[in-house]
């Protein structure tokens, strides 16, 4: 699924080429459009490409039973063919698609291994076995979305399985990928060795502590299939290609078993319930969610397909263009666990907030530029483009617009001493600080606030009666921070209002302010820019 076709909103520029090589190129069971999540041209890569690279397959299985020999393998590893609709950042909602990846038997009544993003938002699923030429039908266990891992339960039993190998995953092992490429219905074989033990396992669409890096090539559709010795055990989960290298990886026995226990006991491991993929661009970045799980926390919570998840528990996600952070999120706080988040709703331009394994659905959060356009603000000329700015210790971080260039990241002084940290932005700082006719935005952050003021009191002290109109005091909540923002009108004579917001981060010892100052309705977008990425570590 490539990234770098997302419609306006985002400019998107991948970081890392490292893609999955999984439910993509033609499959013979359907005419519908397969998903290609994979940078792979499959339109210039034949199947007798895979045939190049194949060791002969014209091999007995030993059926009902764990397989022993490399001949054999065959009789144990399955072609997932996977429908349902997902959302293509560049076409849009694909109704009734369908992906071919891979799978591999572990037990002779039907649990198999597999990989997330095979299985993850899929309708249905049609198992094909070696040997049959109708179907079995077959459902999900459970799910690691950050270790790309899936068990399914194929419907039948006495089945040809694999073991797991037992001895040294060292550099040099022969190893071998197994797998059904190129939605191509013949089995085929690829040889090579162990290029490196413990590769870095980030990518775009999850986040293993470390992988087996390895020279044989692991094409389209071999995603989920095993990475077997030649004695036709398991060393490893494939998952991953990266052209540019022509290096291929795999999910490493000792990473995968520990989640595979997990996920034949029916839980979910580090999963809320999308099927997505990390970017990053120019104007923003996030995880794109392609279809979402039925009954997860994401879809109670109300996520659909085609979201972008830009924020969980305050953090922005994917800023390195991985799933790094958001399976940290995941990891440290329990994917059962009430976690605050943030959604682009690409097709309205709605940013919603919600908390996932909460009982609320996703609400629309608050526009300052929807209540307030046209009221409190001259009429704006042009919109803004937005970048990222820090503060000097990189502790606070916001968007704001990119003609404030006028940028001032040190440390929060009152009366000589610091109390916290700090950054101001404006076309120019002492026009804003001095004028009412520039617009400019200041954003504090301090625990020594924190522990000298009560609530409101900092809302007390901006008083700004003597120079402008009170409007009123008004409640503040978003997905991290709750508070009380103050709306100053008619400053100095002018047009110009000033928004003073006070507010404190849940389970956080600190206090934030932020004053923006909106000259025109092009700032009231600001301020909800502002306000939308304003963050503080503390």
């Amino acid at each position: 699924m490539a990234l770098d076709r997302r419609r306006s909103m985002f400019a998107l520029v991948m970081v890392i080429s490292l893609v999955a090589a999984a439910c993509s190129g033609d499959s013979s069971t359907t005419d519908t459009a397969t998903r290609d999540t994979t940078v792979l041209d499959t339109t210039t890569t034949t199947n007798q490409a895979a045939a190049d690279v194949a060791v002969s397959t014209t091999l007995e299985t030993d059926d009902n039973a764990a397989v022993s020999g490399l001949k054999n393998v065959r009789g144990a590893v399955v072609r997932i063919v996977s429908e349902g609709s997902f959302v293509d950042p560049a076409e849009g909602a694909v109704v009734n698609e369908a992906g071919s990846g891979t799978g591999f038997l572990i037990s002779d009544d039907g649990l198999a291994v597999t990989n997330n993003h095979v299985v993850t938002g899929a309708a249905l699923l049609q198992i094909y076995v070696e040997g049959e030429d109708k179907p079995r039908n077959a459902r999900i266990l459970g799910v690691s979305e950050c270790s790309d891992l899936a068990v399914i339960d194929i419907d039948g039993a006495e089945f040809a399985y694999l073991e797991w190998f037992d001895g040294d995953l060292s550099v040099g092992t022969d190893i071998f990928v197994a797998g059904y490429p190129l939605g191509d219905p013949e089995y085929t074989l690829t040889e090579g060795i162990i290029s490196k033990e413990s590769a870095d396992g980030e990518s775009t669409w999850s986040s293993v502590d470390s992988v087996l890096e390895i020279t044989a090539k692991i094409l389209p559709g071999n995603s989920g299939g095993p990475l077997v010795t030649d004695t036709g055990q398991v060393a490893g989960v494939n998952y991953a290609y990266w052209e540019e290298r022509d290096i291929s990886y795999s999910i490493s026995r000792d990473e995968a078993l520990d989640v595979i226990d997990e996920l034949i006991a029916g839980n979910n491991v580090d999963s809320i319930g999308v099927n997505g993929e990390a970017f990053v661009g120019e104007d923003g970045s996030g995880i794109w969610v392609a279809a979402v799980e039925s009954g997860s926390p994401a879809a109670n919570l109300g996520i659909k397909g085609g979201d972008i998840i830009t924020k969980m528990e305050g953090l922005v996600l994917a800023t390195d263009g991985t799933m790094a952070d958001y399976c940290d999120i995941i990891r440290t706080q329990g994917d059962d666990q009430p976690m605050s988040i943030e959604v682009l709703r690409y097709d309205t331009q709605e940013v919603l907030t919600g908390t996932l394994n909460g009982d609320k659905e996703l609400e629309v959060a608050f526009s300052f530029a929807e209540e307030l356009g046209g009221e409190i603000a001259g009429e704006a000329t042009d919109s803004y483009e937005y970048t990222t700015v820090t503060d000097d210790d990189g502790v606070l971080v916001m968007q704001v617009p990119t003609v404030w260039t006028d940028i001032n990241g040190a440390q929060w002084e009152e009366e000589s001493r610091v109390i916290g940290n700090s950054i101001a932005a404006a076309p120019d700082l002492d026009d804003f600080y001095e004028t009412w006719d520039t617009p400019g935005v200041f954003f504090g952050a301090s625990e020594v606030l924190w522990q000298e003021t009560a609530y409101g009191d900092l809302l007390d002290e901006n008083d700004f009666s003597d120079l402008c109109a009170y409007d009123d005091r008004y409640d503040y909540e978003d997905a991290v921070y709750l508070g009380e923002y103050d709306v100053w009108t008619d400053c100095g004579g002018t047009d110009t209002a000033l928004v003073v917001l006070e507010a404190y981060p849940a389970g956080a010892e600190f206090v934030v302010l932020v004053q923006v100052q909106v000259v025109t309705d092009a700032d009231l977008e600001a301020l909800d820019t502002i306000l939308a990425t304003f963050d503080a570590t503390g």
